[in-house]
């Protein structure tokens, strides 16, 4: 009996090192990631998973308006932004 839990523990072991070095960042980035897109506001200069920058024009529940040129807005789902850039930085790229 005590030598298949003695050989288990490895096993039991290597299951809890890939929790904290795979599994736990990994949720701890999607928390942040669903923060960063709760967080965004009219205005915000953004980057798509796409690479395309654009300005925040409207918001919606699970989609919104960005402004990819003047005059041109495309709508995305609040998932493909990727991050929030510094406000002006979309001037300094074009």
């Amino acid at each position: 009996m005590m030598s298949s839990l003695t050989g288990m523990l490895p096993l039991v072991l290597m299951f809890v090192v890939l929790y904290f070095v795979m599994i736990r960042p990994q949720m701890k980035k999607q928390k942040e990631h669903r923060a960063m897109i709760d967080a965004l506001a009219k205005g915000d200069e953004v980057a798509t998973a796409g690479g395309m920058l654009g300005k925040v024009t409207k918001l919606g529940e699970g989609y919104l308006s960005l402004e990819v040129a003047p005059g041109v807005e495309i709508q995305l789902q609040r998932s493909a932004i990727v991050q929030v850039l510094p406000k002006g930085a979309i001037n300094t790229a074009r």
